[in-house]
């Protein structure tokens, strides 16, 4: 029986124990990665932990923390991707985009952690950008299979959405699907690929 190392309670941590195969997925989003919703969560590896809830088959759970945490950082006026984030300080905290209010925090000025104490992280983070390769890849739900995208497969998880649409840039081209639930509760899916690229 092989040893698991523990995550002490890091998602970051439980989540690369998923992906790489030394822990059981499931139980690493039962025990680690759910609980505490976006508490807990990283900007710059949140992507790993979106992918391997994803992985243990917690699609919505892990598009609800996708719009819980990106999405404080949204209310509090961001346009890009910041580096660094924690869920507790947006408690009272005014928004970026937002002149000082008496009483409430700077939520850039007054926070951060590690090397990123106050005014020290990046609001424009390309690292942070997790979210967009977790709705390209299983909201979408393209995935490369061959490098450049020459192959891919296409399996989306909508969730409680209506529809996605979006595209994909590839070495041949950009993929442009769009996945709309009908009536029946099924998926129609309308896909458009450049020459050179085949859907396995």
């Amino acid at each position: 029986m092989k040893s698991i190392p523990d995550p002490n309670g890091s998602k970051q941590a439980a989540s690369f124990l998923a992906l790489s195969g030394i822990a059981d997925p499931k139980e690493m989003a039962e025990q680690v990665m759910l609980p505490g919703g976006a508490k807990g969560y990283s900007t710059f590896l949140g992507y790993y932990t979106l992918a391997a809830t994803a992985k243990a088959g917690y699609y919505d759970e892990a598009l609800d923390t996708l719009r819980t945490y990106w999405g404080k950082m949204l209310e509090l006026g961001a346009t890009t991707f910041w580096e660094d984030f924690n869920m507790d300080w947006a408690e009272n905290a005014y928004g970026i985009d937002s002149l000082p209010v008496e009483g409430k925090d700077d939520i850039h000025g007054d926070f951060g952690g590690y090397c990123y104490v106050k005014l020290r992280h990046s609001l424009c983070h390309g690292w942070s950008s997790g979210p967009v390769a977790y709705l390209t890849e299983e909201v979408l739900g393209v995935k490369f299979v061959y490098p450049g995208g020459k192959m891919i497969t296409v399996d989306p998880h909508l969730s409680d959405l209506t529809f996605a649409e979006g595209e994909v840039p590839t070495a041949f081209g950009p993929i442009h699907v769009r996945h709309e639930v009908g009536e029946d509760g099924k998926i129609k899916t309308d896909l458009t690929l450049p020459e050179g690229v085949t859907l396995v």
